[in-house]
């Protein structure tokens, strides 16, 4: 399955109005904290690839999650083949990599609203260090990628963004970019 995703920089008041206009369903507000890794046997910034602990907290239980997420698969979005499973304590995975010879590299913090609209999670988020963003994503099956990258596309044209002012770096290499890393 891959994660089709298209993001920009955008100021949430006017957004949240749009989605209310729209009818969007809220789906609820949560806050993530993300411990990113690079491997001992390859570099995840030169490869384009991300290894990372999820903790997850909002007005359900706690969750911690590990995901892999494969390179970029095409030039018009920031669709990659993702990976994932939640974990029981998320202490005890970093240790197991951390034995392995992972680094831990950066941590990235935000607070996250997410809404469903035709179809699509749209998810405003406010990162530590960086400002808003909108996030619009589904998962995909390989064959059918292109279609849900458009879909995508005329979400964000739905809310009065322009697609073509996505941004295709992560929070993290955007963090990583800013300090100099």
């Amino acid at each position: 399955m891959y994660e089709v995703e298209v993001k920009v920089r955008a100021d949430h008041e006017a957004v949240r109005n749009r989605l209310n206009e729209l009818g969007a369903n809220l789906l609820g507000k949560v806050t993530q904290e993300d411990f990113y890794y690079n491997a001992p046997h390859r570099d995840f910034a030169e490869t384009d690839e991300a290894l990372r602990v999820r903790r997850e907290s909002g007005d359900e239980e706690p969750v911690e999650v590990v995901t892999y997420k494969g390179p970029l698969v095409e030039e018009e979005s920031k669709t990659r083949k993702e990976h994932e499973t939640v974990v029981g304590d998320g202490d005890t995975v970093d240790a197991l990599l951390s034995a392995l010879g992972f680094d831990a590299t950066e941590t990235v913090h935000k607070e996250r609203e997410r809404f469903e609209l035709d179809g699509y999670v749209v998810t405003l988020d406010s990162v530590t260090g960086l400002g808003e963003f909108v996030e619009v994503e589904a998962k995909a099956a390989e064959t059918d990628v292109e279609s849900v990258r458009e879909g995508a596309y005329d979400v964000l044209t739905d809310l009065n963004l322009d697609p073509n002012d996505q941004v295709r770096t992560s929070y993290l290499g955007l963090l990583l970019a800013d300090t100099g890393e």
